[in-house]
């Protein structure tokens, strides 16, 4: 007997549920798809979109797994942030950020030191030993969007940094191993914050991961902080989980001059992971993981 995920009957090498396999299926998930868009404003996406995606989203980690490399200390974000540019520029791609929002943002790229939470401006102060940045890579591909975002430790960091870097990433782990289609949105937040508050660090509420793939941001929103939100994860939904994780506080205070850059309120570290995922037919797909790094 055959099953969706074997190869089809036509030798096409395709997956049967991918090619010759009852339209019902297709119908049921155009029907779902009218829905999410008529109750929630989410655009499901069709096998064609998704393909982009990921190409945009592999597109994207790579870029980024570059840029992180580069990251040492006495080498300045804005060096970074221009290094990132010529990598977008070499595949044809748009860096989503720039020149995104009011005011624009002006830059390439995100890179948020020590203390800043999220939208770090990149600048010529060079990185000394000590420092932990928040890289933050995001593009425009054909039309598609990919987003993600990693940590860098710069020399010797001390024990707190360590720790709340160690923190962030593992409440994006623990985060992505329960989506599969039925999970509510609110119980994403619900692992993270659990985790962190258990190791005596704090979950940002002022920021949120979001739904991306035909546009940079679109439904839904994914709190990384405890919510009520009741939206079923189902196929063909994509969006990012990005939980910002504070050594202190949870609260951030924005930046009045350049008002992008936002700071823990009480000067304590913050770190923060990005991934970009897929809700597929019985889990997910990590869209913003490269094969080097699985």
């Amino acid at each position: 007997m055959i099953h969706r995920n074997d190869p089809c009957w036509c030798n096409s090498g395709k997956k049967w549920k991918r090619c010759h396999y009852p339209q019902k299926a297709s119908n049921e998930q155009a029907a779902l798809k009218e829905e999410y868009w008529r109750k929630y404003q989410i655009r499901l996406k069709t096998p064609e979109e998704i393909e982009g995606i990921r190409k945009a989203a592999k597109a994207t980690a790579r870029i980024l797994k570059e840029t992180c490399a580069i990251a040492k200390e006495g080498v300045t974000t804005n060096e970074i942030d221009a290094f990132a540019h010529k990598l977008h520029r070499e595949i044809h791609a748009r860096p989503a950020p720039l020149g995104y929002g009011d005011p624009p943002f002006p830059k390439c790229i995100c890179t948020s030191l020590n203390e800043v939470i999220c939208h770090g401006i990149p600048n010529d102060i060079p990185l000394k030993n000590g420092d932990i940045l928040n890289i933050d890579t995001s593009l425009e591909l054909n039309g598609f969007f990919g987003d993600c975002s990693s940590m860098v430790m710069i020399g010797e960091v001390s024990d707190e940094k360590k720790h709340v870097v160690a923190v962030s990433k593992e409440c994006l782990k623990r985060s992505i191993a329960l989506l599969k289609p039925g999970i509510f949105v609110y119980e994403i937040a619900e692992v993270i914050e659990d985790y962190a508050k258990a190791q005596k660090c704090s979950v940002v509420n002022q920021f949120v991961g979001h739904g991306i793939g035909l546009q940079f941001h679109e439904a839904p929103s994914i709190p990384h902080h405890y919510n009520k939100i009741k939206i079923p994860l189902v196929q063909g939904m994509t969006f990012t989980i990005e939980p910002m994780i504070n050594a202190g506080v949870r609260e951030g205070k924005i930046n009045s001059k350049n008002h992008w850059e936002a700071r823990t309120l009480d000067g304590k570290p913050s770190a923060q992971f990005e991934h970009q995922l897929l809700i597929t037919e019985d889990g997910r797909e990590i869209l913003t993981l490269i094969e080097e790094d699985s």
